[in-house]
């Protein structure tokens, strides 16, 4: 994910729970109807609606809008090819995630055999 320091230029993410679509597109330096289009473009950005189908977003959501403002704005990916980067990224978590596990696993096996008595 897209680190603090590659933000310089945006205001901090305050301590919310949920945000309004306006309050994530001052915080990204985004417009609302981008952030819209982004929704049915990304996969992965998908905010709570409720009454109305007012979008409320979530911390994890507004770094995700940064991280996809970065690709496309800095990085200068179109918006296939920051899919795609964002996938990548997402199947390199699961599989990091899958190997910690397994270490763990081993760990724990480990240690009941040191706790056995003898």
């Amino acid at each position: 994910m897209l680190e603090p320091t590659h933000n310089n230029e945006l205001p901090l993410i305050p301590a919310k729970r949920y945000f309004t679509i306006g309050e994530v597109s001052e915080l990204c330096a985004v417009k609302p109807h981008v952030l819209r289009y982004w929704e049915q473009e990304f996969p992965q950005l998908s905010p709570v609606k409720r009454r109305g189908n007012r979008r409320y977003y979530q911390r994890q959501d507004v770094i995700l809008v940064r991280e996809i403002r970065n690709l496309l704005y800095q990085e200068g990916y179109t918006i296939g090819g920051a899919r795609q980067r964002l996938e990548e990224g997402d199947s390199q978590a699961v599989a990091m995630d899958q190997a910690l596990i397994k270490n763990m696993i081993n760990e724990l096996k480990e240690l009941a055999v040191l706790l056995q008595p003898d």
